[in-house]
């Protein structure tokens, strides 16, 4: 009886961090890219689990016409979750669209993986 008490009260202890962890997988947000050129609203879409993501600014020597266009479009739109943390679908970057891979590699840490044919590209971005 003693066993199931403390294994209960472990249990329980263990539980206790499941929000906190759930809150630190969770891509909704703003992000930027590592390098400052432009920042991204991340949030999940469709039924919840799938994940979107929109140009919301771009730096100063960014704003380019071709670069403007895209300010608040959706650059990511209905990627399907894959595993926990990772998602699969079209990204629009530079005025291409590709097959893309978006993964958090840690609770602020968002990696974005294209490519198309045999190049490809991969974007870190920061949460901000």
């Amino acid at each position: 009886m003693k066993q199931l008490r403390n294994f209960a009260a472990i249990l329980a202890f263990l539980l206790s961090f499941a929000p906190a962890l759930a809150d630190q997988a969770d891509p909704a947000g703003n992000w930027q890219i590592v390098t400052g050129e432009a920042r991204y609203r991340v949030e999940l879409c469709g039924d919840g689990t799938a994940l979107c993501a929109k140009l919301i600014w771009l730096r100063s020597d960014m704003r380019t016409a071709e670069n403007v266009a895209y300010l608040n479009t959706w650059v990511i739109l209905d990627a399907q979750a894959v595993d926990p943390n990772e998602w699969r679908g079209s990204v629009t970057y530079a005025g291409e669209t590709v097959d893309g891979l978006i993964q958090m590699t840690g609770p602020d840490k968002l990696e974005v993986n294209g490519c198309r044919l045999i190049l490809c590209q991969k974007l870190e971005l920061t949460r901000i």
